[in-house]
């Protein structure tokens, strides 16, 4: 069995040292997005309907600079229930199937470490990591004994599991900690196109579809949607959004249907809620990239308490990895972290409670981090980057290989509109041609002030030379710090905690 190194092991773990659980209950329910964005009237989309995550947003405190740590799904999900970034988890790709790919074995996970602390906890959808015993629940109906699209789509089952869980935990009496996988928006043209590029089809009513009891199907009208900044402004492309926005409908309903569920259970007012989504958008330029519609993810997050933000917006910089941080927060459950003087403050995961109280003092050098390495077994792409206010530097490891496009991407109706209109020379109203999509060099660098598109790459420009450095040294210190295999790529082998040269011309 793969363990990670013993070094590895002491930095990472989470130490307990007390339990200081008030007697007053506390619960959190994590609800998650598969590939959503930010098609939510919260964040500005004015087509898509999503009344019920609006509602929430309005309970409790939006996020405008959240990110993922990796823009795939499996490491994502590992990253937010271990807090540790995907190559410092080993959950390097994806989980099923031919991928194959698991977490270290020693690895402390959110549930283990709740259900240790007497916290009774469940998932219900989307489970998507492994290996089994260091991402166990007490309650568990996922893909591993369901079909995916009836615990991940199926909005009516979804809502009765949840019944089910909550009747458990009040029986017990327990503090629970229940963790929503949807499945929706996530695409299906690959592997069940029969319900239509987004399973926009299943329980529709639509003859041989089946019936959602609960689902009131939303349809769009393609030339009204909002397009996304790197989607081609073409109708192929704007049909599939429309088909999205579908089953972001769907999801949304499907959260309204579990907040029902929880107060009719007598938790609304001790729950923590948090809502969010495992990576960026399944389009070019989205899901697999850490560029900004790759990693920049919506996250909303309320609070019962007494004087917790309600219907107001954070700019402090939030990650994925700070989510296990503030869920042991909640639950009182202190912690210790080894001492690394080599660590920027600010630089390691960290609770939002605070945030949830009081906006925290603007500062330039806050930052997240993220590594990405497969999502497809075939799809190694190594990539690292640091992304503070205004920067963001992106080191890609492979840059001499051509960018890998996934297959659900590969089939649908959006990148074959790219493929067929590049081959043909005919018109691509996109905002780059796909051979600068595929061929990226080793360093980019931009001014997201300047530049949120990400299309000037200001890396080597002369009047940003000690921005570039500094962000290259607080990367790299990052990647010593959470042990990063590849913190010597692509110049260099790692040997002895140390970087020898390869000489092969790569070390700009």
């Amino acid at each position: 069995m793969a363990r990670a190194p013993a070094v590895f092991y002491v930095l990472l773990c989470l130490l307990i040292t007390e339990r200081v659980l008030s007697n007053k209950a506390r619960n959190v329910l994590i609800l998650l997005a598969d590939d959503g964005g930010f098609e939510l009237g919260a964040y500005g989309n004015k087509i898509c309907q999503t009344p019920n995550i609006d509602a929430l947003a309005r309970r409790g405190l939006l996020f405008n600079n959240a990110f993922n740590s990796v823009s795939s799904c499996s490491p994502s999900r590992a990253a937010l229930l271990t807090g540790t970034p995907s190559h410092q988890s080993g959950m390097y790709g994806l989980h099923h199937g031919v991928h194959h790919f698991n977490a270290f074995d020693n690895l402390t996970s959110l549930p283990n470490l709740l259900r240790q602390n007497g916290v009774y906890t469940g998932i219900i959808g989307k489970k998507h990591v492994g290996p089994d015993d260091v991402f166990r629940f007490d309650y568990e109906q996922t893909e591993l004994n369901n079909h995916i699209d009836q615990v991940g789509r199926n909005i009516t089952h979804i809502k009765l599991l949840a019944r089910d869980f909550l009747t458990n935990a009040n029986r017990d009496n327990k503090s629970f900690f229940l963790y929503v996988g949807f499945h929706d928006p996530h695409r299906c043209g690959h592997s069940e196109p029969q319900y239509g590029a987004f399973c926009e089809r299943f329980g529709s009513g639509e003859p041989g579809m089946g019936t959602i009891p609960d689902w009131a199907p939303w349809y769009y009208q393609w030339d009204e949607v909002q397009l996304p900044y790197h989607v081609q402004d073409t109708e192929a492309a704007r049909r599939d959004i429309a088909a999205q926005y579908t089953t972001m409908s769907r999801l949304d309903q499907g959260v309204g249907l579990i907040l029902k569920e929880l107060e009719a259970a007598g938790h609304k007012e001790d729950t923590l809620v948090i809502y969010t989504s495992d990576n960026g958008i399944p389009f070019p330029g989205g899901r697999t990239n850490l560029h900004e519609a790759g990693v920049r993810a919506p996250l909303l997050v309320a609070s019962p308490e007494p004087g917790a933000r309600r219907s107001q917006a954070s700019y402090a910089m939030a990650s994925q990895l700070d989510l296990m941080p503030t869920v042991l927060d909640w639950f009182g459950i202190s912690t210790e972290r080894a001492e690394d003087n080599e660590v920027t403050h600010g630089d390691e995961p960290k609770s939002l409670l605070p945030i949830l109280i009081k906006e925290p003092a603007y500062s330039e050098a806050e930052a997240v981090f993220a590594s990405q390495t497969h999502h497809e077994v075939t799809m190694y792409y190594p990539m690292r980057a640091v992304r503070t206010r205004r920067y963001k530097l992106l080191h890609n490891l492979h840059h001499a290989m051509p960018f890998p496009i996934d297959q659900d991407l590969y089939v649908s109706p959006t990148f074959q509109d790219i493929l067929n209109r590049t081959r043909s020379k005919r018109p691509l109203p996109w905002y780059k041609t796909l051979r600068q999509y595929y061929y990226r060099p080793q360093w980019e660098l931009y001014d997201l002030r300047r530049d949120p598109a990400e299309l000037n790459n200001l890396h080597g420009k002369p009047s940003l030379t000690e921005v570039e450095a500094e962000l290259r040294a607080r990367l790299q210190t990052w990647q010593r710090r959470t042990r990063d295999p590849w913190r010597c790529a692509p110049a260099g082998v790692l040997e002895h905690d140390q970087c020898f040269a390869l000489d092969n011309g790569l070390a700009d």
